[in-house]
């Protein structure tokens, strides 16, 4: 069962209304009695009202999470937005009412339009406010409002907000929060219907009944339980390859951020112990990048066990991923492999390796950072994932 407080067009409170879970609320039609306060549109176009802020150099959002009267006020409180406006969106039916949408026979989604100023707030901080706001592995609605029209979506306005609606996603299926699958559509955007009035501010205007409502339906325990300690978690990923604005640190920076047996490998050419070492024997799926700057240098498709007791590999990850120089150290004549962006020692390479490069790139552990394939895409290597493909 679910259960939502309304009120009446006088203002008085009503008697929670109770539907069958699984069919929404009862459409009980209050406000405007010619069907509601509905106003359509191309999503973009500016439909301003009397007391509507100014929307100019505004940009606009539009998300599904539910009840719209949660997903209104979580935006609503955010720095830099100036409006969340409750509708309709991604059905058929032309300026529905809200009695149709909770039919569930519309197609519509209940959702919230987002304005907000680019200059204060980005759109990948509302991206991460939403999934912070619903359970996106829910199937079949959002918590007690089960039915087609409490689905969950982002509906992207253009490429740029498609690509960061898909990157956020990923990233917060990387992140370990949830071990169920994120359902959570990403849908171009439609012609989006104002609710009505009633359901406008509808947390501000009635506190207390939002309150009640809200802890009811299970979404505030829910949210307080899955993302309790979680405040480090990111879910904006970090801009693809970020090694590229790499800046090497000063000596002292680089001794705090190494360990001594990477700075004695890194800046002073050491080598460490065989078949002591993190990498040598390590077959997990991923690539391995500097540990300094985080450049990609090889890939776990490469590696191979040359009985060495170290991480080897038949070829970088890219042709141009590493540097190669002579070294005449120790009475010897040797090709070292340095990384190109930090110039960080990482090894020396041999040709006695398999085919069909017969080559041996020997490193060394202390020089290299391990990453999953399914951490690729949250530290912004998702480049590479089709090499695992």
């Amino acid at each position: 069962m679910n259960a939502r407080f309304r009120t009446n067009p006088t203002g008085g409170i009503v008697v929670a209304i109770v539907a069958v879970a699984g069919l929404g609320l009862l459409g009980w039609q209050v406000g405007d009695l010619s069907g509601g306060d509905a106003s359509g549109g191309p999503i973009g176009e500016t439909r301003s009202t009397e007391g509507t802020m100014s929307t100019e150099g505004m940009k606009e959002a539009i998300f599904a999470g539910g009840c719209f009267w949660c997903i209104e006020s979580t935006f609503e409180l955010m720095p830099g937005v100036v409006e969340a406006i409750s509708g309709y969106t991604g059905g058929t039916v032309e300026n529905p009412t809200y009695e149709e949408v909770s039919s569930g026979k519309t197609g519509h989604f209940e959702a919230v339009l987002v304005r907000y100023d680019p200059k204060q707030i980005t759109y990948q901080a509302l991206l991460e406010q939403f999934w912070r706001s619903i359970n996106p592995t829910d199937e079949g609605g959002q918590f007690y409002d089960q039915g087609n029209q409490y689905l969950t979506a982002v509906f992207y306005l253009d490429e740029e907000q498609r690509e960061l609606a898909e990157a956020s996603k990923r990233a917060l299926e990387g992140s370990g929060v949830f071990s169920q699958p994120i359902v959570t559509q990403i849908l171009p955007a439609q012609t989006f219907y104002r609710a009505e009035e009633y359901h406008q501010d509808y947390f501000e205007k009635h506190v207390l009944q939002y309150k009640a409502y809200s802890k009811a339906s299970g979404r505030e325990a829910y949210l307080e339980e899955t993302w309790e300690g979680r405040d480090d978690v990111s879910l904006t990923p970090p801009p693809e390859r970020p090694w590229e604005n790499f800046v090497k640190p000063s000596e002292d920076e680089l001794r705090k951020m190494l360990t001594p047996l990477q700075y004695s490998v890194t800046q002073g050419n050491g080598t460490e112990p065989a078949f002591r070492n993190e990498y040598w024997d390590n077959h997990e799926e991923g690539i391995y990048v500097d540990v300094v700057s985080g450049e990609p240098l090889f890939s776990s498709r490469d590696k191979f066990d040359s009985g060495t007791g170290w991480p080897s590999f038949s070829q970088p990850i890219e042709s141009d991923s590493v540097a190669t120089v002579r070294d005449s150290s120790l009475g010897m004549e040797r090709i070292e492999v340095r990384s190109r962006i930090a110039d960080s020692h990482l090894g020396h390479l041999f040709e006695d390796g398999p085919q069909p490069t017969g080559q041996r790139y020997c490193m060394n552990s202390a020089a290299l950072r391990f990453v999953p394939k399914d951490q690729l895409e949250a530290e912004g290597y998702g480049a590479y994932l089709e090499q695992f493909e």
